[in-house]
């Protein structure tokens, strides 16, 4: 039985931005946009203060229809995977290079796949991301279907250990970041609010 009510739709529950989230409804995007402006203009002229406040306006109001609603986001976990990946990164830029270039024994190359806990686009492309900036580790594929990434890693001793690393120290800040629920492993849909 289908129903007729706009609240059966799950874009249409959320209400109106209200205040100043109706005039910049990313803020991060607005914040991130005015800021870039001012670094490229090399000056904090009234005219280039102006000319941010406009860019941050104008472009994510313009990209509305393609970026969605803007997330909720959680950020003393979000600063705290950013520092996790920093070092990871470090750490990951040693291990490859000493792999390389050192007298280490032959690496052992593996393909990963890594089961994802939600379909949360966000979540999913953030892990993909991370996982390739992670010297060592390249996110080849995002398939929904089966609810996986495939990982492609220069070097794997435990291929089931690194998997569970990945979703420890990224899947699952991510899911937090966003509010998502993973316990119901792939039955959060879409955004949150």
């Amino acid at each position: 039985m289908t129903s007729s009510s706009p609240t059966s739709a799950p874009h249409a529950t959320a209400a109106p931005a209200r205040g100043w989230r109706a005039w910049f409804p990313h803020p991060v995007l607005s914040l991130l946009l005015g800021l870039t402006w001012l670094l490229l203009a090399h000056s904090l002229a009234l005219v280039h203060w102006l000319s941010a406040l406009l860019l941050a306006w104008a472009i994510p109001r313009l990209l509305a229809p393609f970026l969605g609603q803007a997330s909720r986001v959680h950020w003393p976990s979000a600063l705290r995977l950013m520092l996790v990946v920093l070092w990871d990164i470090v750490v990951a830029n040693v291990t490859v290079a000493r792999l390389t270039l050192g007298s280490m024994q032959r690496p052992r190359p593996a393909w990963l796949r890594v089961p994802l806990a939600s379909t949360h686009p966000r979540v999913n492309a953030l892990l993909a991301s991370i996982i390739t900036m992670t010297p060592g580790t390249v996110s080849a594929v995002i398939d929904e279907e089966r609810g996986q990434i495939l990982v492609h890693a220069l070097n794997c001793d435990d291929a089931q250990a690194m998997v569970q690393d990945m979703k420890t120290r990224y899947e699952a800040p991510l899911c937090r970041i966003f509010g998502v629920d993973a316990s119901g492993a792939r039955s959060v849909r879409g955004e949150t609010a």
